[in-house]
């Protein structure tokens, strides 16, 4: 892990990995194509690959995402993100426990936590998290293993009631991210939108474009409100 300060990362635009999803393309290149064009973060989640694999992979995936500043994280695998110097790990409920996460990682690692009901969400206000992963906010093929989507109504309600950034996953595309940033989400998270697009890097900059504008209008309701 890198030292230094920590800083909050930006999870405006979060792309999780998914080979199968991929059309073929190594994900590599999926990954250095959304980077380019407005992926703020990236996740890298494989859940078929053996350790070795793992790790040559997120060192490729590494050199990409370190000039330009986007952090790596790795789905699960402290193993790997030790061994690979990522930026820190994404857990499930699952999955090593937070706290046992951080002692092994450190202070500066980013740790993010999924969250699949009210009830794990209300513990996870115990935790330092640097962010949780509200999942599924819409039903979806790559999130199999996960309970009840929150849909929007959960989200809006989850907003009101966590002091974390929340990173909504599971079914948003072009068509609903607004929609999800205006019910109360710092970032969206996106496998298929991007990982299965035709051009991974136009879909990147569609999405980014979507979040930027829905956090400007938050921006200035808020100072409309304040004005009022």
């Amino acid at each position: 892990m890198d030292g230094g300060m920590k800083h909050a990362p930006d999870v405006s635009l979060y792309l999780v990995t998914d080979s199968r999803l991929s059309l073929g393309r190594p994900v590599a290149e999926v990954v250095r194509a959304a980077a380019q064009n407005g992926v703020t973060i990236v996740q890298l989640r494989e859940k078929d690959c053996s350790t070795r694999d793992f790790i040559a992979l997120a060192r490729r995936v590494r050199e990409i995402l370190a000039p330009l500043g986007i952090p790596l994280i790795i789905n699960d695998r402290l193993d790997v993100a030790l061994a690979t110097g990522a930026d820190g790990v994404h857990i499930g409920q699952s999955d090593m426990p937070y706290g046992n996460a951080r002692r092994l990682l450190g202070e500066d690692a980013i740790i993010g936590l999924s969250v699949g009901t009210p009830e794990e969400a209300r513990m996870a206000e115990m935790l330092d998290v640097d962010y949780l992963g509200v999942s599924p906010v819409f039903s979806t093929p790559t999130k199999t293993d996960t309970g009840d989507a929150w849909e929007i109504e959960g989200l809006k309600i989850l907003r009101t009631r966590s002091r974390h950034r929340l990173v909504a996953i599971g079914g948003i595309n072009q068509t609903n991210a607004a929609t999800v940033m205006a019910a109360g989400a710092d970032g969206i998270a996106v496998v298929s939108a991007i990982c299965a697009a035709d051009d991974p890097g136009k879909a990147a900059r569609q999405l980014r474009a979507i979040v930027e504008k829905s956090r400007r209008r938050k921006i200035l309701k808020g100072c409309q409100k304040k004005a009022s």
